[in-house]
């Protein structure tokens, strides 16, 4: 069993005593949200954010979890790429981010006499995750940190309560696709969507589609990258009827944050 103790984030929980759970349907919110529900009951609403960079396939996922846990669930509208600072995708697109998030369920926090709460973890810590400076500064809690919860601590105590998101891979927005400093539109996240979900089709669960004007290059864990390569066929026909021209298989595998390692060039590039 995980190292985290249940009974600590649950106490946490309590002593917030009502809250907002930010629910993107990732294994670390959806696990946050079920505690929160099985601890304080009609005190722990579940929100969603809709918005171009979140997933349908996501967004169906959060519908289909509140409905299987009993879960008090809306869904709140999110306008970040209307926001210049957000659409030009420098480092603190993510900054921008939760801060239409905030924004968004701020009202509803207010409206319940609640705290909003992410599901950030230990592990979420030490990358470059400007979004969490912006969910602090407007009030937001994390729980999971305050109870020492890892990622690992998260996926365990999932599957000991018989969640079925214990082993879900994880699942960035669809702007995390997009290299920073090409900025960031609709048409660049449909595209990309479009592209991973026909990829997940062929059986691809895990991966990303990182977007290089009309090259999509392609990760997937070290284990896959030969079945991708069996599947060439398959795999570039799905990314050109995503509207890429070309398919590229990155061979150095699935990356988590593959471009923050990019922040320094374009830090030193900004006037």
């Amino acid at each position: 069993m995980a190292d985290a103790s249940l009974d600590a984030l649950r106490a946490r929980l309590r002593e917030l005593s009502s809250v907002v759970v930010a629910l993107s349907g990732g294994a670390d919110s959806a696990f946050l949200a079920w505690v929160a529900n099985d601890e304080l009951g009609e005190r722990a609403l579940a929100a969603t954010a809709v918005s171009p960079s979140l997933p349908a396939d996501e967004r169906l996922a959060c519908a289909e979890l509140a409905a299987s846990w009993g879960l008090r669930w809306v869904e709140v509208e999110t306008d970040e790429l209307a926001n210049p600072e957000y659409a030009r995708n420098d480092g603190d697109r993510c900054y921008w981010c939760k801060d239409a998030l905030m924004r968004a369920l701020g009202p509803l926090a207010a409206a319940e006499g609640a705290t909003v709460v992410l599901g950030v973890n230990v592990d979420d810590l030490g990358d470059h995750r400007p979004g969490q400076r912006a969910a602090a500064e407007r009030g937001a809690a994390f729980p999971l940190v305050d109870a020492g919860f890892t990622k690992a601590d998260v996926r365990a105590h999932s599957k000991a309560l018989g969640l079925s998101t214990w082993d879900k891979p994880a699942a960035a927005c669809l702007a995390s696709r997009v290299p920073y400093g090409t900025p960031v539109t609709l048409g660049r996240l449909s595209a990309v969507e479009r592209a991973e979900a026909a990829l997940r089709r062929l059986g691809f669960r895990e991966l990303r589609v990182r977007h290089h004007g009309e090259v999509a290059r392609i990760e997937v864990p070290d284990d896959q990258l030969e079945a991708v390569v069996a599947q060439r066929s398959e795999v570039v026909a799905a990314v050109t009827a995503a509207g890429y021209r070309w398919a590229a298989l990155d061979l150095a595998g699935l990356r988590s944050g593959g471009f923050n390692s990019l922040l320094p060039l374009v830090d030193s590039s900004a006037p």
